[in-house]
């Protein structure tokens, strides 16, 4: 089974090098990883040729945005799984692949996901949030559920029966895409009670009160366009990362 993991690039010259290591370090043998750079005005690119590996393809051209990029890899990726490290984040350990794959082999597994930490820009050793995905029902859409995306695999068939990303969204694609696919979902999904996944505080949609309110906003479109719930589901949403701040020990 081939594992593909999409990584999209842009301005991120000093820490796309550790998300590609993190990669080449899997122990998984068949693995596809796709770099898409969006032609950095920094030295993004000379990081990435400077960190390939024999298991890496590069994409390099301008793109609309880390949605359209995420689209581009979707549609280069060979894999029977796909899966996402962004740029500026890593893998917590090089069995986390094997892990993923390992769930796989049920073939009515469709979507396996797994825990994630949120780790100090400066220390990445510092865990500041811990996002414990907990298993998917469908009624926890209502309240807020929804897996860490970037630990979320899924069967490449699941983005040719759903579609990709939403590129008129630019921060909450993501969400409505989760939407639109557990809220009709026929496949089994499988939930890795352990930390797989490190992202680096400071997000895109955390860096000032305008880009918090264009994702509450999107966020809404997203519950609104898939009929999941309503405000209150926003509320449970945005309540339920007050508790990823009570940091528990991580599983080995």
């Amino acid at each position: 089974m081939k594992v593909s993991v999409i990584t999209a690039a842009y301005n991120s010259e000093a820490t796309v090098g550790e998300a590609i290591a993190s990669v080449a370090a899997q122990t998984y043998p068949d693995v596809e990883h796709l770099v898409v750079e969006g032609n950095s005005d920094d030295g993004t690119l000379e990081a990435i040729e400077r960190a390939g590996h024999n298991r890496m393809r590069l994409i390099s051209e301008p793109d609309d945005g880390i949605y359209d990029a995420l689209n581009k890899g979707i549609r280069n990726a060979t894999g029977d799984v796909v899966g996402f490290i962004h740029s500026d984040d890593f893998l917590a350990h090089d069995e986390v692949l094997s892990r993923i794959a390992g769930a796989f082999k049920d073939p009515a597994v469709e979507a396996v996901f797994s825990d994630l930490v949120y780790v100090s820009q400066a220390d990445t050793s510092r865990v500041i949030r811990h996002w414990s995905t907990g298993a998917f029902h469908p009624r926890r859409l209502k309240y807020g559920w929804m897996p860490a995306h970037p630990t979320l695999y899924l069967r490449r068939q699941v983005y040719e029966r759903f579609g990709t990303y939403d590129n008129n969204m630019r921060i909450a694609a993501d969400y409505d895409f989760i939407l639109r696919y557990f809220s009709q979902a026929t496949g089994k999904s499988v939930y890795i009670p352990e930390v797989l996944y490190k992202m680096r505080i400071g997000g895109v949609s955390n860096r000032n009160w305008a880009k918090i309110r264009q994702k509450m906003d999107e966020d809404m479109l997203a519950i609104r366009r898939n009929r999941v719930g309503g405000l209150h589901t926003l509320a449970f949403k945005n309540l339920s990362k007050l508790g990823q701040f009570l940091v528990r020990p991580q599983r080995s």
